[in-house]
């Protein structure tokens, strides 16, 4: 005797009900809601300050460099790249873009490698070291038009100190905001004074999250001091060093406040010295802007810096990134 198999979802002939699904409660709702959404609303605020402050302000300033725009009278017309095409052909422009480019080498990189060895004194068993850390971040709290005062005194031509020092081993005096280089580094020292320990600060704070044990396998081995900082410090806070070229980099390009202010004859003006000796781009953007009132001509040499900025920077991200690799 054949039995007939049983039919699938039957039960001794009878057809079985799907099993019953409730509605998810408001709470089960609400749960896979906030899992969902919330990471979403917790990052809201920055983009949204970001879409006022920065990225509205980057596109209208790019609307406003294709008209000949004034700020008095306002938009006269669509010029389309005609700005532009007057800007690369402008030498003021050329010169204040070579003025820009050697401050920013000559107070970045000795700046970045002081702070390096700063920290690296730090790091180790000092007396006093939390005085000797507060001590470094100093010169950043300082205003900068006290700074700037004062390293206007220091490199004054008459009766600068700097000057004084020069005499007392024979060298003639300089006239540090007449000529291009004496100024860049007069400059470049005032830069590199105020950043130095704020960049030496970071360095620190990366130095001490490094395992102590690395350093103390590479002292049995007989590594020198020099060579565990090489080998082993520098390796192990590449990232927070390639944070500090990236931020360096976009400081020292918009260079500003302190060229304004080392020569307290021409701040009105922004010319940078008699000759534009160092006058930077940010200053030729405050002369064309605010003192010539030209919106559209200032608009379009913002939008060229912001393309040099990110130009270098991501040169200098590829240059650090190969770096670590072959490291």
């Amino acid at each position: 005797m054949t039995v007939a198999p049983a039919r699938r979802g039957t039960e001794s002939g009878r057809s079985v009900p799907p099993p019953r699904t409730d509605p998810p409660s408001w709470r089960h709702r609400l749960g896979r809601w906030d899992t969902r959404y919330t990471p979403y609303l917790a990052i809201a605020p920055f983009f949204v300050v970001f879409g006022i402050f920065g990225l509205y302000p980057l596109l209208y300033t790019a609307w406003v460099s294709l008209h000949d725009w004034q700020l008095v009278d306002g938009a006269q017309g669509f010029v389309g790249l005609e700005n532009f095409r007057e800007l690369f052909g402008d030498p003021h422009f050329w010169n204040a873009l070579g003025n820009t480019v050697s401050l920013f080498v000559l107070s970045t990189v000795p700046q970045l490698l002081a702070a390096l060895g700063l920290a690296a004194l730090l790091d180790r068993g000092l007396r006093g070291r939390a005085f000797w850390r507060a001590g470094v971040l100093l010169p950043n709290v300082i205003s900068v038009a006290a700074v700037a005062l004062v390293f206007a005194q220091l490199f004054g031509r008459d009766f600068g100190i700097v000057n004084g020092l020069l005499g007392f081993f024979g060298i003639d005096p300089v006239d540090w905001r007449a000529e291009t280089w004496a100024s860049h580094l007069a400059i470049s020292s005032m830069v590199m004074w105020r950043w130095t320990g704020y960049n030496a600060l970071i360095y620190l704070a990366a130095m001490q999250s490094v395992p102590k044990d690395m350093y103390e396998s590479a002292m049995l081995d007989g590594a020198s001091r020099w060579r565990v900082f090489w080998s082993i410090t520098v390796p192990s806070i590449r990232p927070t060093i390639l944070f500090t070229v990236i931020v360096s980099t976009i400081g020292g390009m918009q260079l500003f406040v302190e060229p304004q202010l080392f020569d307290p004859g021409g701040t009105a003006t922004g010319t940078g010295g008699a000759d534009r000796q160092f006058q930077t781009l940010v200053m030729y953007l405050y002369e064309k802007g605010f003192r010539l009132f030209d919106a559209g001509y200032s608009s379009a040499i913002a939008w060229v810096l912001f393309m040099l900025i990110l130009l270098v920077a991501l040169l200098n991200f590829t240059l650090t990134r190969r770096i670590a690799s072959k490291g």
